[in-house]
């Protein structure tokens, strides 16, 4: 199971929560009636998908979230690169870069993280 894959639906989804957790179920429902069209049992059908995930927690009718929306897409990263490229980030950047030329600033702002994560080391 890809636990950090999310479809375009529950991706706009767990947008809204990230945009107003701690939310109530009731609101919640209602946001994704404006947003999504959705019906109630729709919005609480797929709450239970993301809760059992372990992104989000419906705690007596409020939804509060497990992750934050940038722990998340780290997760996501972390998933894709372990499952596409065994793990090895150097392998992934050998792929981008056959087909993607990096621009001066890629390099400068990667090169930076690098700097920054060997003098937090």
């Amino acid at each position: 199971m890809h636990t950090y894959q999310l479809g375009e639906k529950q991706q706009q989804f767990a947008d809204i929560i990230w945009d107003n957790a701690p939310v109530s179920s009731r609101t919640l429902a209602e946001l994704c009636a404006e947003a999504l069209g959705w019906k109630r049992t729709t919005t609480y059908t797929m709450l239970k998908g993301l809760c059992d995930k372990g992104i989000f927690e419906n705690r007596s009718g409020t939804v509060v979230s497990l992750m934050s929306r940038e722990d998340f897409a780290a997760a996501q990263g972390k998933e894709f690169l372990c499952e596409s490229f065994g793990g090895s980030l150097p392998r992934f950047l050998t792929a981008f870069t056959r087909k993607n030329k990096l621009s001066d600033s890629d390099v400068a702002e990667l090169q930076k993280l690098i700097d920054e994560y060997r003098e937090g080391s």
